[in-house]
């Protein structure tokens, strides 16, 4: 998991199925960036607040951070620097 962080500008982990795991994609790809996802079953992710994003190997946070940094601008600065969104 942590290989996955390191080598991709952007990873969503979350549960598979969960709606809030889909928003959060849904949202990245809105602004042109492709995350990787990587999914767990309902065994593997225990009581983890999931979904949980990555941008640049660090975490930012669930989807309340990144609604939030998308909300205040925030959000594409960051993946700019990342190098998951180039315009």
């Amino acid at each position: 998991m942590r290989r996955m962080v390191a080598e991709n500008p952007v990873v969503v982990m979350g549960r598979r199925g969960c709606c809030m795991c889909h928003v959060a994609r849904r949202l990245l790809l809105g602004l042109g960036v492709n995350p990787t996802v990587c999914e767990f079953g309902d065994e593997a992710a225990g009581e983890a607040m999931l979904p949980v994003v990555f941008v640049g190997g660090r975490l930012l946070g669930g989807l309340d951070r990144l609604v939030a940094v998308h909300i205040t601008g925030e959000l594409v600065p960051i993946l700019k620097e990342a190098g998951a969104l180039w315009l």
